[in-house]
């Protein structure tokens, strides 16, 4: 499926890998509805692609914590242009507190963001995607095969996100409706900026050597390309492929391949 003319929605669209996303899609072609909490930026980013890309951009302003909001982003594509192929469910929120700290609150806010967020979301568009047998991408992670110390909610709630896109690929083996799971590994964004800390704060500062990993454009290029050939999952690095293996093979030794990564951190949690 060729992107140019298609009717793309992207949430979280206003930083990050959501923003590369926006630009790649446009650059294919693809009018855009983007939805993100930050409304001026958002207009911003809509304004700057249709100047670029002679394309249509709507910014819709959508926490998508909250069901109504989601709503009236899908809402707003159908008056708009009264049709959607693709929904790419990417705003997300991260998080960095051992367990035995953490306020629950924090696991509740990552469930709230990643995994009702992609669930309200899908679940307005999904008629008008089964219309135009389109495609509905969840940008998930590694986090989602492996369990992260220091990141309980974000794997919990990556995990549950991967189970909801898997169990609804399934039911729409017949409907031509493509469902992909996007798992990228560590990526320079401002995730871990924000990710929240044990206090339900902003950490402000990102614990991980930033300059040693992907980048937000080489993931959307990816993620744009897994649409138009209709992926079923992108695992995006050799890192992440081989999690996934010896979550499999060698789940013993993958657990303390992980606390050795994990204790090396900037301010490591774990000793």
């Amino acid at each position: 499926m060729k992107l140019n003319n298609k009717i793309v929605i992207i949430t979280g669209a206003s930083s990050g890998i959501g923003k590369s996303l926006a630009t790649e899609f446009a650059r294919r072609g693809a009018h855009l509805v983007l939805g993100a909490r930050q409304y001026v930026t958002l207009c911003e980013i809509a304004q700057s692609l249709e100047q670029q890309y002679n394309i249509k951009a709507v910014a819709v302003q959508c926490d998508v914590a909250i069901e109504s909001d989601c709503a009236h982003l899908i809402n707003q594509a159908i008056t708009t242009y009264s049709k959607i192929d693709v929904l790419v469910n990417n705003a997300g929120i991260s998080m960095r507190a051992l367990f035995k700290d953490v306020d629950v609150q924090v696991l509740k806010t990552l469930m709230d963001v990643n995994f009702w967020g992609t669930v309200y979301c899908t679940k307005y568009a999904l008629p008008e995607i089964l219309k135009a047998q389109g495609s509905i991408v969840g940008v998930s992670s590694i986090a989602g095969y492996k369990g992260l110390p220091g990141r309980t909610g974000y794997s919990a709630s990556k995990f549950a996100m991967n189970g909801f896109l898997d169990a609804l690929r399934v039911e729409n083996l017949k409907t031509g409706v493509h469902v992909m799971t996007a798992c990228p590994g560590f990526t320079a964004s401002n995730i871990r900026n924000t990710a929240l800390n044990k206090d339900g704060n902003q950490q402000g500062e990102s614990t991980l050597h930033e300059e040693k990993m992907m980048t937000a454009n080489e993931v959307a290029k990816i993620i744009a390309d897994g649409v138009e050939n209709r992926k079923r999952t992108l695992i995006m690095t050799r890192q992440g492929k081989l999690t996934v293996l010896l979550s499999k093979l060698l789940p013993g030794l993958l657990d303390k391949l992980v606390y050795n990564v994990f204790a090396k951190e900037k301010d490591a949690l774990l000793k």
